[in-house]
């Protein structure tokens, strides 16, 4: 049974003391005893015996997702020099329990590259994306997942040092595999249609861009007015909320992302009324179902105001329909306020 499970985990094989530089003392990774053993798959790791070469992974996986979850909340903060310490030790955990070529490694440096890529250290993105590359073209084996991500952080890339033709080229096969892994109207593919509009507004194509961004618009609707109707149906039903809305990473991307297309039809000097109502809508409903009524309240005024500047617009009614939710969620009490 142990010979099994030390196959699973990788082997290890006798230190020989003359291989070593002299006044070098190796110290197991667990135990911190003499070492006299060494790991084959990454060649830096020692242990003294092989229980430890055994409990190592299993402690080494459960800090993998500690150091994934802080990194990624750090992320979605915007405190990318926060995250890097947390994705550096993230790699070389990933590294000693897979290996330096595994494809499991592809996440942990597209990780990496996103904290390097919001601190400006492009140079660092561009190598970590070559490793990430490299080991995807040694398993093709990876999913349309990996891909996705893969070609949406070489887009951003691209896009940062102005090579805005490859950037459109990664991002293309990024809404490709997005739509394969998660469907043609995620949030997923959403966000690379949005990506591919940046380029083209840096392009001046600005029909391109009218064309994406109403697209953006009109999938975030649909999934927030899904989301809304749940709450209400709890809401109404006096239970819990039985599927998660957005979390605050996601709610993060979204906010950014309609707060864009909002600025760019509030400063297009063809006004769209419509697209304008439909995105502040979109925002209304993304910060109701996060809590925040006043920004909601906001947001549903303004969508309010583009819609009655079109008589008989469909969206009249539910805009009127959530500010109604709002107002009275604010005049509701507060659990132990009586």
């Amino acid at each position: 049974m142990m010979a099994d499970t030390l196959l699973a985990f990788g082997k290890t094989s006798q230190i020989i003391p003359l291989s070593l530089p002299k006044g070098t003392e190796k110290l197991c990774e667990l135990c911190q005893r003499p070492a006299n053993l060494q790991c084959t798959d990454c060649r830096v790791t020692f242990y003294c015996l092989r229980e430890c070469r055994i409990q190592i992974p299993l402690i080494k996986a459960d800090l993998l997702k500690i150091c994934r979850s802080v990194a990624q909340g750090k992320l979605s903060e915007g405190k990318h020099k926060e995250a890097l310490p947390a994705a550096q030790f993230y790699l070389r955990c990933s590294i000693d329990i897979h290996g330096p070529n595994s494809a499991q490694l592809v996440p942990v440096y597209l990780l990496l590259a996103e904290a390097n890529m919001g601190l400006g250290n492009l140079a660092s993105v561009a190598e970590l994306l070559s490793q990430a590359e490299w080991a995807v073209l040694k398993s093709p084996e990876c999913g349309h997942g990996v891909y996705q991500q893969l070609h949406r952080s070489l887009g951003r890339l691209h896009a940062a040092i102005g090579n805005l033709d490859a950037a459109l080229v990664n991002f293309a096969n990024d809404v490709y595999y997005a739509s394969e892994e998660y469907g043609l109207d995620s949030t997923v593919t959403c966000r690379g249609y949005f990506l591919m509009a940046d380029v083209f507004n840096k392009q001046g194509k600005i029909h391109l861009v009218r064309s994406l961004y109403s697209e953006v618009a009109r999938t975030l609707h649909g999934h927030l007015t899904h989301h809304l109707k749940i709450h209400i149906q709890n809401v109404q039903n006096h239970s819990k909320l039985l599927e998660p809305s957005l979390d605050k990473s996601q709610r993060t991307e979204v906010d950014a992302t309609l707060r864009a297309i909002l600025e760019f039809w509030q400063a297009n000097p063809r006004r769209n009324s419509g697209q304008i109502a439909l995105v502040a809508l979109c925002l209304a409903m993304l910060w109701f179902l996060g809590g925040d009524s006043l920004k909601a309240l906001g947001f549903g005024n303004v969508a309010l105001q583009a819609c009655q500047l079109i008589p008989n617009h469909d969206l009249t009614e539910p805009i009127q329909g959530l500010l109604q939710l709002v107002q009275s969620a604010q005049t509701e009490p507060r659990p132990g306020s009586g």
